[in-house]
């Protein structure tokens, strides 16, 4: 592995939530960062570059191959350490759907493309993605409250059927990769309550469970670079976690 002063991590939908959180804790270790935004002035206003000259904001879409290949390279010929995406759509309530509903799915085609095509250009390196899905997809039994059954499997169709697109092509890549899911998000403030993690294997089923109502966006961003980017438990690779509060 790379040493930690020069690892970079690549960043989408760092603009706020849970990809913000991550990318404030993956700066303040020193690790370069590269964030793609459709508008950088927003994440320079939080980041300002003049004191966070590791930061690397490049304008684009998620969904722009060649945008998101830009972000791919941490050097000439050498891919990025670790890819960390919290795309998402806004949910539009009285459509009950989200304003993209494709937007994870085409998220994570447009990513595997583009390191498809900078390996086939030359290109070295096996990176860590990581990407920010939804408890409620799980397979191998039930990892929310009963009483939000009715919240997730109706008024939450459409974007978790976009997830599950999503991480079935990101299982199914040979990829390095992590799956989080963290239970319903309800603010972006950071708290100080614990963060219990349960395991899924894709293929095999439940390791441990962790059911809980609610995380906020803060602590699951910090979470994610804690256990995901500064430490890399091996733990959670090629894994499903479940996090909760």
């Amino acid at each position: 592995m790379a040493d930690t002063q020069v690892q970079t991590v690549a960043f989408f939908g760092a603009s706020g939530g849970v990809g913000l959180a991550a990318l404030k804790k993956t700066l303040a270790s020193g690790r370069q960062c590269v964030a793609l935004c459709r508008k950088p002035a927003k994440l320079a206003a939080i980041l300002p570059p003049e004191s966070n000259p590791n930061l690397k904001i490049v304008q684009g879409n998620a969904h722009d191959i060649a945008a998101v290949s830009t972000c791919l390279l941490a050097r000439p010929g050498v891919l990025v350490d670790q890819i960390i995406s919290t795309i998402g759509g806004a949910f539009v309530l009285s459509k009950m759907t989200i304003d993209d509903p494709e937007v994870c799915r085409k998220g994570a085609a447009v990513l595997l493309e583009a390191l498809a095509n900078l390996r086939r250009d030359g290109a070295v390196g096996q990176p860590h993605i990581v990407v920010c899905s939804t408890t409620g997809l799980s397979r191998f039994g039930r990892d929310i409250p009963i009483a939000m059954i009715p919240l997730y499997h109706i008024l939450l169709k459409v974007p978790h059927e976009d997830k599950i697109i999503m991480e079935n092509r990101l299982v199914s890549s040979g990829e390095e990769f992590t799956i989080v899911r963290p239970s319903f998000m309800v603010s972006e403030e950071e708290t100080a309550k614990k963060v219990r993690v349960g395991v899924e294997d894709p293929k095999t089923g439940r390791e441990s469970v962790a059911i809980g109502y609610t995380i906020s966006k803060s602590d699951a961003g910090i979470w994610i670079a804690e256990n995901l980017v500064l430490k890399k438990h091996e733990q959670y690779s090629k894994k499903i976690t479940m996090i909760t509060t």
